[in-house]
């Protein structure tokens, strides 16, 4: 069995304050990558200035990564910071910045590679320094090695093949709490799927589904809030300390078949990311039973779910019921069912019907 997780994280109230310091120790100049919103409504921008300036730390703001960012916006990005001399990044937001971040650095370290790089295994992996300060309660893209970007020529979202681990993870959940309920709810699910797919994985260990069930169980205590839009602080720790830690489980087995489904409907759709994602969680649960019921038992019970049943009602009265034309669900399945690596995290034998009735359960 094995365990690896090299970013050091800290979880506190006004964290950024609190470890300026640190947040500053990286190098002489920093790109800080954000969207054009949230980072600024949320406070955490204003934050990550004060601690960089309090610390004569010099930065440049690039302010344009998009929901769901594309290969473009990443080298954009790069050109940006290799004009402006920095030499560490600083990625603050939901997963499209975080995730875009760690591209951006990996991009600027190998300045003299084009966009070819990004999606070429073949190329030794090397970055720069990388801070994360999630403002969503979804990816746990602070702790992971993911980055995933919007590949336009094949209308899809696709995850890097390289592994770029950030150096620090900075984790507040006063950020979180500027998020719609909509949002909130999306990124929420998002974090469940991330510790569902997990546990139920290939290759899922003694040590990642320690993580995965202790999420399980935080996030549960706080189901509840969602469907009555009633979150209190306690609730907001929750969910971010459960995204966190899904973060830290889905690193050592990457996601399954409910996140491989969704990025079609996330691109020709627009349905985001976590409802995209939580759609399949029930037809997931239900067809993995059929293998293994006692793994699927034991997260329904950490979750405090007493069946499958109860979860999908769960699931469809938060999210919402979600159509769209079965066609494109076909053309999507018929896409996984062909290619050897979107199956290889499911551990048995599945067929394209199968996979259809994820989400016609």
């Amino acid at each position: 069995m094995r365990f690896y997780v090299p970013t050091e994280v800290y979880n506190a109230e006004n964290c950024v304050e609190r470890y300026a310091t640190k947040l500053a120790s990286f190098g002489k100049k920093a790109l800080i990558v954000t969207g054009r919103y949230s980072a600024k409504k949320c406070g955490a921008l204003d934050d990550v200035i004060k601690a960089l300036e309090s610390n004569d730390t010099a930065y440049e703001i690039f302010d344009e990564v998009e929901n769901n960012p594309s290969m473009e916006t990443v080298m954009k990005a790069r050109d940006f910071g290799l004009k402006s001399n920095v030499d560490f990044v600083i990625g603050i937001g939901g997963g499209s910045p975080l995730d875009a971040c760690k591209a951006i650095s990996m991009m600027i370290k190998n300045k003299d590679k084009g966009m070819e790089m990004l999606y070429d295994a073949g190329y030794e992996t090397t970055y720069l320094p990388t801070v994360c300060i999630p403002t969503t309660a979804g990816t746990g893209s602070e702790v992971t090695p993911y980055a995933i970007l919007t590949v336009h020529k094949d209308k899809t979202k696709r995850s890097l093949p390289h592994k770029i681990y950030p150096v620090l993870a900075l984790t507040d959940s006063k950020y979180t709490r500027f998020m719609s309920h909509e949002n909130t709810v999306n990124t929420a699910i998002d974090a469940l799927a991330h510790m569902l797919e997990s546990n139920l994985n290939t290759n899922a260990n003694l040590y990642n589904r320690a993580f995965s069930e202790y999420g399980l169980k935080i996030w549960g205590a706080s189901k509840d809030s969602l469907i009555n839009a009633s979150l209190e602080e306690k609730d907001f720790n929750n969910f971010l300390n459960a995204s966190t830690i899904a973060g830290m489980a889905i690193a050592h087995t990457g996601t399954s078949l409910p996140h491989g489904l969704s990025y079609t409907l996330t691109y020709e759709l627009n349905i985001p990311h976590g409802k995209a994602v939580g759609i399949f969680l029930p037809g997931y649960l239900k067809e993995y039973a059929k293998n293994d019921s006692q793994a699927v038992k034991e997260c329904l019970n950490n979750l405090d779910f007493k069946d499958i049943d109860e979860f999908k009602h769960y699931i469809d009265t938060v999210l919402g019921k979600v159509s769209f034309d079965q066609t494109l669900l076909e053309q999507d399945v018929e896409g996984i069912m062909a290619n050897e690596k979107k199956l290889k995290n499911y551990p048995f034998k599945i067929t394209a019907e199968e996979l259809i009735n994820f989400y016609d359960v």
